[in-house]
């Protein structure tokens, strides 16, 4: 089954108040497991300030600059990912760095056509 994992970061001030080689450990992390077999694809996103928010209304296009709504969490990238079962994916999530540095991993399922 594929499951869509997005990683909601926490305050992104804190990653400036890191030490330098604390956030090239975390870099790595990433990048390890960008090569878990499961992954299917996936991608950082720009900061939420850069989201342009779209909707259409009686017609019309009316375009906001920034995300929706004011969030404590930002949505900061995701995975697409093949797993067995939702235990799998769940265990997967628990690797990524923003689970336990303030952020959240959401898990959930892709519907199949």
């Amino acid at each position: 089954m594929e499951y869509l994992i997005q990683i909601y970061t926490g305050d992104p001030a804190g990653w400036e108040d890191l030490p330098e080689d604390e956030r090239a450990a975390i870099s790595r992390e990433y990048m390890q497991i960008n090569e878990h077999p499961g992954v299917r694809g996936g991608a950082q996103l720009a900061p939420a300030e850069s989201a342009t928010t779209v909707r259409v209304h009686n017609g019309g296009t009316l375009t906001t600059d920034g995300p929706f709504a004011e969030t404590k969490e930002a949505l900061g990238g995701y995975w697409v990912l093949e797993a067995d079962d939702l235990d799998g994916a769940i265990e997967f999530a628990a690797r990524i760095p923003a689970a336990r540095l303030g952020g959240a991993v959401e898990v959930r399922p892709l519907v199949s056509p």
